[in-house]
């Protein structure tokens, strides 16, 4: 039973990571806070600013972000805390190794390779539906065989065909992200820094040209009455504003995968980490601000607001529409991208561990990365996004990310005492309150979730549970630390 909670310690992680046929260190701090951008600034800016304030918050939308990046804040500090004292490439994973034993370890590793591995399929079948629009204004259309998944979930009724083949744009994406990160992570840092760029100009067009057609009547009444049932306007619809909200700061973390290719992670890793997150916040509230001054919240129950506010606008912003459908293209490419690379990652340092196979930890000796890693993700999420619907894949990513960061606040505070003479290049502030801010703000979020999403994730660790007694436990380097 005490092998299950057997600690690796942070020498021998650190020490691991500077062996040789390791990972290459190319990123500067300039290139993690591109990964991080890269990874929140997505589906959260171009469709739930709109979702969000037409259903439950209005214009107080704009309160509603503050109070979700706060709470996005507390885990980012206590990440960039350990980042720069662990700078490898596992993430939570490999923090609570080093804090909470193997077994903790690998149920956050297995709970990563959820988030990471259906996030990056639901973005993909996201940045499908966009690029098929675009390719339509073009006169260039799919059939819609060809872009819809052959399987879907309808409540009261499970699983049903819906007579589509298979959604080959979404596939396709993933198949050429992966074969660019095999590339090399040099490479792959240059071409997400440049739509980075590219989705950056976009909003800031946006929020530039789109304050001039503000309607200050918009904002009134700029917190709803409640419509007597909790969560729907008023300060609970704030609060519920705030819970979906949270999910569009999702993708920071992944940051954290990349420390063992940061040039100086020490310094690099938290300012990559915390800057990200202080450009997205400050962006998702401006372009909150413009959005809802342009179009009365209760018209903007859309799948993209953002389009949809500048056709209200009329004429005169009318050619800034395939620019934002460009910059949401953008936006969704540098998510899949950061997400496919977090992803590869964790199976790289798991393997490390003994935990997976030895296949995923081999590094290509020219490009110096996980070649088999990245390619297994690439294909299971090939699968995943050609065959399954938006909406069930949604579902499983939320909580498999708060639970990670619930036991990232946890593993600061019990390193804090059992290790206190560790070096730390970066401390988080105010602990143990920050990390308990931290904790109690992610597990509201993560009760707030269906039931079905709950029964998923237990169904998911699950077959963790059988993977890691049947292959795992057996195979771990604790058991033989010299092999």
């Amino acid at each position: 039973m005490n092998n299950l909670f057997r600690v690796k310690s942070i020498d021998a992680i650190i020490a691991e990571s500077h062996s040789g046929n390791g990972l290459k260190r190319s990123l500067s701090t300039r290139n993690l806070i591109a990964l991080g951008i890269g990874a929140v600034i997505g589906t959260g800016i171009f469709v739930l600013t709109g979702t969000a304030a037409a259903n439950y918050a209005g214009p107080a939308l704009i309160i509603s972000f503050v109070i979700s990046a706060i709470g996005c804040i507390m885990a980012g500090l206590c990440y960039a805390e350990f980042a720069a004292m662990i700078p490898v490439a596992g993430s939570a994973y490999s923090y609570s190794y080093a804090t909470l034993g193997e077994f903790i370890a690998w149920l956050i590793g297995w709970d990563l390779i959820l988030e990471y591995l259906f996030a990056a399929s639901t973005v993909s079948v996201g940045w499908a539906g966009y690029t098929v629009s675009f390719l339509a204004d073009l006169g260039l259309r799919i059939p819609v065989a060809l872009t819809s998944a052959p399987f879907d979930y309808v409540h009261n009724e499970g699983w049903v065909f819906t007579g589509h083949l298979i959604n080959l744009p979404a596939m396709l994406v993933i198949a050429l992200f992966s074969l660019l990160l095999i590339g090399g992570i040099r490479r792959s840092a240059i071409f997400n820094n440049i739509i980075v760029v590219t989705k950056l100009i976009v909003i800031l067009l946006f929020i530039g040209l789109g304050a001039s057609y503000i309607d200050t009547a918009n904002y009134t009444p700029f917190i709803p009455e409640n419509t007597g049932e909790f969560g729907f306007f008023g300060w609970s619809g704030i609060l519920r504003g705030a819970g979906v909200i949270f999910f569009a700061y999702i993708g920071f973390d992944a940051v954290s995968t990349a420390a063992q290719e940061a040039r100086n992670p020490q310094k690099s890793m938290p300012r990559g980490i915390l800057y990200s997150l202080l450009v997205c916040m400050i962006l998702y509230i401006l372009v909150t601000i413009v959005l809802t001054g342009m179009v009365n919240y209760k018209e903007l129950n859309v799948s993209a607001p953002i389009a949809f506010a500048i056709d209200r606008a009329g004429e005169g912003l009318f050619w800034l529409r395939p620019f934002i459908k460009v910059g949401a293209i953008a936006g969704l490419s540098s998510v899949i991208l950061v997400l496919l690379l977090g992803q590869s990652r964790i199976f790289y340092i798991m393997s490390k561990d003994g935990l997976l196979p030895p296949l995923f930890s081999r590094v290509n000796e020219k490009y110096g990365t996980p070649h088999y890693s990245t390619l297994m993700t690439g294909v299971s999420c090939c699968i995943i996004a050609g065959l399954l619907p938006i909406n069930v894949l949604g579902e499983l990513v939320s909580i498999g990310t708060l639970m990670a960061f619930v036991l990232v606040c946890i593993s600061i505070i019990v390193l804090r005492k059992t290790r206190p003479d560790v070096k730390r290049p970066f401390r988080t502030p105010f602990v143990p309150v920050v990390p308990i801010l931290g904790v109690l703000i992610c597990l509201s979020q993560m009760l707030a979730l269906p039931v079905d999403t709950w029964i998923r994730l237990f169904s998911w660790m699950a077959i963790g549970l059988v993977c890691y007694f049947f292959y795992g436990r057996k195979h771990s380097k604790l058991n033989d630390p010299k092999g």
